[in-house]
């Protein structure tokens, strides 16, 4: 039960401005053997994208925080993410498990107006296909 808990916690911090790793957890419960690989994947997918989920509400509702010298992002990577949103829209936010740039695009999603059934969609099958991947190439290690 601690295990699919820190799973989460370790997934939900990753998505935001807290540096946490996310994709060890995850192996190591794989290897680990105490949990089904499923709900392991389930369970990452669901912490990463409610991280995500926070980053687009920044974004959304608190965009006038962007100049503030304490905010998580400089203005270059957010003049960068709108500049790449700009030119692929809402496909953009399939890079949404890139490490570095998928925290601030799902920041600049949120300041687009990209709507949440939309974002929650592809950014799940994004942070889902990537946590598959690696539960994959685990198992087939072992």
């Amino acid at each position: 039960m601690f295990g699919l808990i820190g799973l989460f916690l370790a997934a939900f911090l990753a998505a935001t401005i807290v540096p946490a790793q996310s994709e060890a957890v995850l192996v190591g419960l794989i290897i680990a053997g105490d949990h089904a690989a499923g709900a392991l994947l389930f369970v990452a997918t669901v912490g990463n994208v409610a991280g995500s989920v926070v980053n687009w509400t920044i974004g959304r509702y608190l965009g006038r925080l962007f100049s503030h010298p304490r905010f998580p992002f400089s203005p270059e990577q957010i003049e960068r993410a709108q500049r790449g949103y700009h030119k692929w829209g809402w496909v953009s936010l399939f890079a949404s498990w890139v490490p570095i740039i998928g925290d601030p695009l799902t920041v600049v999603a949120g300041t687009m107006k990209e709507p949440l059934w939309r974002f929650l969609t592809v950014v799940t099958i994004a942070k889902f296909g990537r946590y598959a991947v690696l539960a994959w190439v685990t198992v087939g290690l072992m």
